[in-house]
């Protein structure tokens, strides 16, 4: 998974005054957790623009003033109400023998035959929770849907995984064609039916 890092100055205070002034002086006030206590830090708001206004998933190197660095992912942020500026951000700390649950973004591939004939793509889990050692996180779960007809379905159980978990159940639907006004039918769909048509007419000479 590719990373950011994200440059920071340890904070000493984190009053609300303290948390007031850093936010006047365009820095964002944020915690790392995970570890064996939390890290408070501060960072240039424009530091998490590649981070937060993305669809991306990325994990963080944070590289302290103090020298430390840890390795971690985005837990959580939170916005201004009317300003839509950061206020705060939880990053929680990876370690590679520990594995960590993650969004991971679904990126879909291929066009679909069922979406040609006039059937429509509706995603139903743009992101899909996974469970990993941080080595083994991947950028995104890719689907090719060239394949996929009118009525065809993909759910967490179709999807293979190379060396992490699905945090769904397997029936939980992520893609599907479905039908519409202006849909036709599939080549391959008539062939069958007309081929099905012809054994009972055929049937039907014999026993004349």
């Amino acid at each position: 998974m590719k990373s950011i890092t994200i440059n920071g100055s340890q904070r000493e205070s984190v009053g609300k005054k303290a948390t007031k002034a850093l936010r006047n002086a365009g820095q964002v006030p944020c915690v790392l957790y995970g570890g064996d206590k939390p890290v408070h830090f501060s960072a240039p708001e424009l530091a998490f623009s590649k981070l937060v206004y993305t669809p991306n998933a990325h994990t963080v190197v944070i590289t302290l003033d103090s020298g430390e660095t840890f390795n971690a992912v985005l837990q959580d942020i939170q916005f201004h109400p009317v300003t839509d500026r950061i206020l705060h951000v939880d990053f929680y700390q990876l370690f590679e023998d520990k594995e960590i649950a993650l969004n991971i973004p679904v990126r879909l591939v291929g066009s679909s035959r069922g979406v040609k004939n006039g059937g429509v793509l509706r995603r139903n889990n743009r992101k899909l929770r996974i469970k990993a050692l941080p080595a083994n996180l991947p950028d995104f779960i890719e689907i090719d849907i060239t394949p996929l007809k009118i009525g065809d379905k993909i759910a967490v159980g179709d999807l293979p995984t190379d060396g992490y978990t699905f945090l769904h159940n397997d029936n939980t639907q992520v893609v599907q064609i479905r039908s519409s006004r202006v849909a036709v039918a599939d080549e391959e769909d008539e062939e069958e039916l007309a081929e099905g048509a012809e054994a009972p007419a055929e049937e039907a000479k014999a026993q004349e």
